[in-house]
């Protein structure tokens, strides 16, 4: 009967205390091993992960960009004047289109894209539009919402009827052709090739309706077809 209940006791017992100690060493070395390769590829991961975000954030932006440049219209700056409100320039464009957002008032409103801050970040503001006086006050912006931020870059240049790409388009008497927008790396200078080219797409002012023989009022040529940034980067 004590045989018995000797066997039965050693059919019950656990782990060893050397046991146990050698299943403690294995899983620190299992723990240590998984622990390795997680600092190993988890950095990756997350960078991969950033320049995916920044990345959707370029695209983004350049889509409100070109769609606001692409709806400007051939609105005149002031009463006395044919001239259309437009405005470019190396860091800003300001045009003319119809009032866009859930909350906009039918009409026009003035559109500015412009870099502002320590950092250039991008950001586009409205003013409604209204006929004005040539000595009238300018308009004032408001809504600012920012587009892009550090550490890109954005430049804007402008072509017009010859083609031919100009850092500035003030006071003309038509709106350019089209428009490229060039988005640097602020750290590196390197044009992305997110950069691309905007086309205007109004073509005539509203006179020209009925008065096609006067200046500016005849046909327009093609926007420029092949255009590259100042760095040989293809635009789309």
């Amino acid at each position: 009967m004590s045989r018995t209940a000797s066997v039965s006791r050693a059919a019950e017992a656990g782990f060893t205390l050397v046991e146990a100690l050698v299943a403690t060493v294995l899983m620190g070395v299992v723990l240590g091993a998984l622990a390795t390769v997680t600092a190993q590829w988890l950095p990756g991961w997350n960078r991969g992960l950033v320049r995916v975000q920044r990345a959707e954030q370029v695209a983004l932006a350049m889509d409100r960009v070109v769609a606001d440049l692409a709806a400007a219209e051939m609105v005149p700056r002031d009463r006395e004047s044919k001239a259309p409100l437009f405005e470019g320039t190396a860091l800003a464009v300001t045009v003319v289109r119809t009032a866009l957002g859930p909350n906009a008032r039918p009409g026009l409103e003035i559109v500015r894209i412009a870099a502002a801050g320590h950092g250039l970040a991008l950001a586009r503001s409205a003013a409604p539009y209204l006929p004005r006086d040539p000595e009238d006050l300018p308009p004032r912006f408001f809504d600012a919402v920012p587009l892009l931020g550090a550490p890109y870059r954005v430049s804007f240049s402008y072509a017009g009827r010859d083609g031919v790409w100009q850092a500035e388009w003030i006071d003309m008497k038509e709106l350019p052709r089209a428009v490229r927008v060039v988005v640097r790396d602020g750290t590196s200078g390197r044009a992305l090739a997110a950069s691309t080219v905007a086309p205007i797409r109004a073509e005539l002012r509203a006179e020209c309706v009925v008065e096609t023989t006067a200046e500016g009022c005849g046909p327009r040529p093609a926007a420029p077809a092949a255009a590259t940034t100042d760095t040989g980067v293809p635009t789309r």
